[in-house]
Formats: C-alpha cells, sequence, structure tokens
C-alpha cells in the first residue's frame, strides 16, 4: 500500500488561545514527518490490551512505500492486541519533529509484500529474515523463531516542532 499526500492543517487556531504559532508557514511538510520515521533508530507502538488499558513498547520502523511497517512475535502482546484491535499509534521523537502517527495496522501477507518488507528491515537495520511458505522466520535466531510484519495505515498524525511553538496535523483521505 501507498501512503496517500495527507492534508496537512495547524493544530491550533488564533481563537484557541494556545501558545502554539498560527501561521500557516510553519506547517510541516509530510515529507519531513517520512524522514523523521525513516530516520528514527526506534519509535514507540502503543496498542489497546483487550481489558482496554493502553499497552506501549519500543518497535523498529522501517518504511515501504512510505507506510510504516513494524515486526513483532505473533504471540508478544502487541500482535496479540493488534489481532483484537487493530488501532495503533506510533510515537517518535526525531532532531526536528516529535510525531505521533494514529492509524490502523494489518498484518503484511503475501510473498512479494513480505519480501520488500524484509529487505527494507535489511537495509535500515541488518535484520535479515528468511521468507518461508508464507511466513516470516528469523533464522539468525537459536529455534528461527516467527514474526509477523504489520503495516500502520496512517488515519491522522500531528507534528511538534523541537521549538515548542509550532504544531501541524495531517489528516489522510481513507475511502
Amino acid at each position: 500500500m501507498t501512503v496517500d499526500t495527507p492534508v496537512a492543517e495547524l493544530l491550533f487556531q488564533q481563537e484557541d488561545a494556545t501558545p502554539f504559532n498560527t501561521d500557516v508557514a510553519t506547517l510541516k511538510p509530510w515529507s519531513q514527518a517520512l524522514s523523521c520515521l525513516e530516520s528514527a533508530p526506534k519509535c514507540w507502538l502503543s496498542t489497546v490490551e483487550p481489558n482496554g488499558r493502553p499497552h506501549a513498547a519500543p518497535v523498529m520502523l522501517v518504511l515501504v512505500d512510505g507506510a510504516p511497517c513494524i515486526a513483532s512475535r505473533p504471540n508478544s502482546r502487541k500482535s496479540r492486541n493488534l489481532a483484537g484491535n487493530p488501532r495503533a499509534v506510533i510515537t517518535v521523537s526525531g532532531e526536528d519533529l516529535d510525531l505521533v502517527v494514529s492509524g490502523v495496522a494489518h498484518q503484511v501477507s503475501g510473498g512479494t509484500a513480505l519480501r520488500r518488507v524484509a529487505a527494507a528491515f535489511a537495509t535500515k537495520y541488518g535484520w535479515t529474515f528468511a521468507i518461508r511458505d508464507g511466513q516470516v522466520y528469523d533464522d539468525s535466531l537459536p529455534g528461527s523463531p516467527q514474526y509477523a510484519f504489520y503495516e500502520v495505515s496512517p488515519v491522522r498524525a500531528f507534528g511538534y516542532g523541537t521549538d515548542g511553538l509550532t504544531a501541524t496535523r495531517w489528516r489522510f483521505n481513507r475511502t
């Protein structure tokens, strides 16, 4: 899936009486958010447990066609949470942008898609995965544990400038 270019808008307007800058010239481009995600060594994935409690865990993230993707063991808390409720939030703090991406996660399937995500992990982290019979394995670990790849389709995102005064909201057109 390729992520559409979202609509960028100020998070706050002048009438909101906020300390944030309300000048549209301070809007951050989505390309800056993508750069923040791509360059981050890790980010945080927040999911919802079956009892409604939030769960957050550090994850490594890659971009495939502009879509954030993560790897997780199928029986991990985050994978079980996503199986029951696919809503997720990715947060990362970059050098020039703090980013919150809210979206819907789905497990990546199909040989071509799995190989593309695996290649992105190999390129960014040197983490190699084997794809066999439509399943993902880490053959470098004892027992070749199984993994799953998840793609998070953004619904909305928020970017906060490190100056503490700028904030951008991106809304994605989901049909």
